[in-house]
């Protein structure tokens, strides 16, 4: 488990460092010789919220959207290369589900940054292990999406687009969805 938490420690800093260079401080652990791992410090924007409306949630309905209609019969916009719907922008069509597969992948990792906090203030629990096997359930449901985007099947996106929803339903069922017994909205991030 500690040679895990140093690999992801290790995966996420690289991609801070190339994606918020600007925000990134690397301080060397103390003394010579010392076989600690660069800690990295980030200046996180977004609370979780922001990061599932932001990235997550709009790339998960490119996915779903290919569940009932075939992206290759979306028509690019007038101007494709300032399109706000994916699916008619200059890499639209089954290229933009493949992309919005990769993003829903790679930015699960954002969910594992240290320091983000939830909407009600309370900290994301990057340390627990039910999130990180959820986390991890999403990354593989971007690729398996992914894949089935490659072959433009939709019966094969349907699996994946299910997937999808399995890897945040199971998430969302112990971290988001609170009864006001549970405390509402103030009671997510908790189990």
């Amino acid at each position: 488990m500690r040679v895990h938490n140093l690999a992801l420690a290790l995966v996420i800093s690289a991609w801070v460092a190339v994606f918020f260079p600007k925000q990134l401080a690397i301080a060397q652990a103390p003394g010579r010789g010392s076989t600690s791992a660069p800690r990295a410090t980030v200046q996180l924007q977004a609370n979780l919220a922001q990061v599932m409306r932001g990235i997550l949630l709009p790339n998960s309905n490119v996915i779903f959207f290919a569940q009932s209609n075939n992206p290759a019969d979306v028509k690019p916009a007038a101007d494709p290369s300032s399109a706000t719907d994916p699916l008619a922008s200059s890499y639209g069509g089954w290229t933009s589900v493949e992309n919005s597969s990769l993003a829903l992948s790679e930015a699960a990792l954002l969910l594992t940054v240290p320091g983000r906090v939830c909407s009600n203030g309370r900290p994301v629990p990057v340390t627990n292990a039910d999130w990180l096997k959820f986390v991890q359930e999403l990354r593989q449901a971007g690729i398996t999406a992914f894949k089935a985007a490659q072959t433009k099947n939709q019966d094969k996106i349907l699996d994946a687009a299910d997937a999808v929803t399995t890897a945040c339903t199971n998430c969302h069922n112990v971290y988001r969805e609170k009864t006001a017994a549970q405390g509402g909205l103030a009671g997510r991030c908790t189990k």
